[in-house]
């Protein structure tokens, strides 16, 4: 597994962007090696899964209600993957994690399987 360390949420007006970083910490593999992935979880519901990110950049997924305003990206130099969020709405307010797969759930398309969990940032979108 994987230590994930969210940052970045914060309080922004409808409409406005923010940028979450998650920095790995990663012991006997290269952070090049694991597919990542954002999800977030909204007060009163589930987790959801945002936007995720393949090891080798090929494979990038949105979820539908994010998609043309968020952007997932990594800097493996750095052990770090971004989600840059866009034009954001109030329904977007939630706990946002980081998420990476040290196993086989993310290969057979089980993001929310992922082992390696980070904290949560969270992000409030004021109307």
């Amino acid at each position: 597994q994987v230590q994930l360390q969210e940052s970045g949420g914060g309080l922004v007006q409808a409409g406005g962007s923010l940028r979450l970083s998650c920095v790995a910490s990663a012991s006997g593999r290269t952070f090049s090696s694991y597919p990542m992935a954002w999800f977030r979880q909204a007060p009163g519901k589930e987790r959801e899964f945002v936007a995720t990110i393949g090891s080798r950049l090929t494979i990038i997924y949105y979820a539908d209600s994010v998609k043309g305003r968020f952007t997932i990206s990594r800097d493996n130099a750095r052990n770090t993957v971004s989600l840059q969020m866009n034009s954001l709405k109030p329904e977007d307010t939630a706990v946002y994690y980081c998420a990476a797969d040290s196993g086989s759930s993310w290969t057979r398309g089980d993001y929310y399987g992922m082992d390696s969990w980070g904290k949560g940032t969270l992000v409030t979108v004021s109307s």
